[in-house]
C-alpha cells in the first residue's frame, strides 16, 4: 500500500515500543522485516522506544485516553465491539483513528535459529545499536512489486 501511495521511495522508518511481539530482542520480528525488506526493495530503519518508555509514544499517548473515554462504562462483549469503539474515536484537534479485524490466524512458538540471525542484513547504529537498527535488502533479493 505504501509503494503504491511513493513509488520512489527508498527507506521506510519504524518506530516501536520496546516490548511486545516488535521488540528491540524478538528474532523473528527481525527475520520477518528482513523478509519484508528484501520482498519490497526498502531499506528500513528501526528505532525502539527504551524499556519502560512505552507512554513517551506519541501516537499512543495521545490517543489512548480518548479511546478509554470513548468505551467508558460500555460492555465490551465482543471484538467487534471493541473494533467499533476504537475506530469512532476522535480527539478534538481532529485525530481519528483507523481500524480493522485481522482475522488471519498466526503460527505460534516459531524459533528463529542463530543462522537465521546471523545472516540478517542488519547494521545497528551508532547510538544505541541494542535499539536502533537498520535492515537493508540483500543483494540478490528479488523486489516484488
Amino acid at each position: 500500500m505504501g509503494k503504491t501511495s511513493y513509488p520512489n521511495a527508498s527507506r521506510l522508518l519504524i518506530t516501536a515500543d520496546g516490548g511486545g511481539s516488535n521488540g528491540s530482542r524478538v528474532r523473528l520480528w527481525k527475520t520477518e522485516l528482513q523478509q519484508f525488506a528484501d520482498e519490497a526493495g526498502l531499506e528500513i530503519s528501526v528505532c525502539h522506544f527504551p524499556p519502560g518508555t512505552s507512554k513517551w509514544n506519541k501516537i499512543e499517548h495521545r490517543m489512548f485516553s480518548y479511546i478509554s473515554q470513548n468505551w467508558s462504562g460500555k460492555p465490551l462483549v465482543n471484538i467487534e465491539t471493541i473494533i467499533n469503539l476504537i475506530g469512532a474515536t476522535k480527539t478534538k484537534q481532529g485525530l481519528i483513528i483507523q481500524t480493522a479485524l485481522d482475522s488471519n490466524v498466526y503460527a505460534k512458538g516459531i524459533k528463529i535459529k542463530d543462522e537465521e540471525i546471523k545472516s540478517l542484513n542488519l547494521e545497528r547504529e551508532a547510538f544505541h545499536g541494542e535499539w536502533n537498527y537498520t535492515l537493508r535488502p540483500h543483494q540478490n533479493a528479488q523486489f516484488i512489486m
